[in-house]
């Protein structure tokens, strides 16, 4: 019997970033769902402020190369590689330099300041994660993301791929936090976003693209969603109860892993 496939795609990982609940989470969840005896394949930015070569990142030449067009201009797509060794993980890094290489800090400046790309970066990451997948030939049963820039990710796979056989069964599940931000992304966002099997009424909700938006649009394309904050904003509360999806609620962090392993597998029971 082959073993249950789970693509984790994270904004923060530890150690690579600084410790937090979220960051925590990505460090400790992959590492247990492996220990439970599924295979796994893990990713993440490439942020300017995780540190190369104390980390011991290299660049995979073999995934690396391709261009990826965001509102015609190209940027190449570079992927690196890291271990933790004691955990027999192996994380992806989606790199590029404008956009992450080049910064030493994640979604704002040192001053505090939102990057105004944080739109292209959101777009650039996810559709990288998708197409390095895609030269890996691996198809996930469960794509389980986290942070809001792995937010394209359940469209992309619903609509744009969802003729592709290696996502043709995937189930898309989603973690909602507490890392909500004051700021919109810039206007047009719904159409930079878009690629081929897209369909406009797909994106009303990425018209006005605030936190809670982009929200709601990762839950329309997600099969269920998990809460990974105690705390979680009311009105995505309300928006996923009207969805009728399945819902896990908060878990501490002594209970997550084997919580989160029968969620899965109850979402693959429905699929069969």
């Amino acid at each position: 019997m082959e073993k249950t496939k789970v693509l984790f795609v994270h904004q923060e990982i530890t150690p690579y970033l600084e410790e937090n609940p979220i960051s925590l989470i990505g460090r400790n969840l992959p590492e247990g769902i492996q220990m439970k005896g599924k295979e796994i394949r893990i990713f993440m930015p490439r942020f300017g402020n995780v540190n190369e070569r104390r980390n011991q990142l290299h660049e995979v030449i073999r995934l690396s190369g391709m261009n990826l067009i965001i509102n015609d201009t190209d940027h190449p797509l570079i992927i690196k590689v890291a271990s933790i060794q004691k955990a027999r993980m192996q994380i992806y890094f989606i790199d590029n330099d404008d956009f992450f290489t080049k910064r030493k800090s994640t979604i704002a400046d040192k001053n505090g300041v939102f990057f105004e790309d944080n739109d292209d970066r959101t777009v650039f990451f996810s559709r990288g994660v998708i197409e390095t997948i895609r030269k890996l030939n691996w198809p996930p049963d469960i794509i389980h993301c986290h942070g809001w820039m792995s937010s394209l990710i359940p469209i992309y796979i619903k609509r744009a791929f969802k003729d592709n056989p290696l996502f043709s069964e995937t189930k898309i599940v989603y973690s909602i936090y507490d890392e909500d931000f004051s700021e919109t992304f810039r206007a047009g966002y719904d159409k930079k976003m878009k690629l081929p099997g897209i369909a406009p009424k797909d994106v009303k909700n990425l018209k006005d693209a605030d936190y809670v938006n982009i929200m709601k649009n990762a839950i329309d394309f997600s099969d269920a969603v998990i809460y990974g904050s105690e705390k979680i904003n009311p009105e995505l509360v309300e928006y996923v109860n009207s969805t009728k999806k399945p819902v896990l609620e908060y878990q501490s962090p002594e209970n997550y892993v084997d919580a989160y392993n029968d969620f899965y597998d109850n979402l693959l029971k429905e699929k069969n």
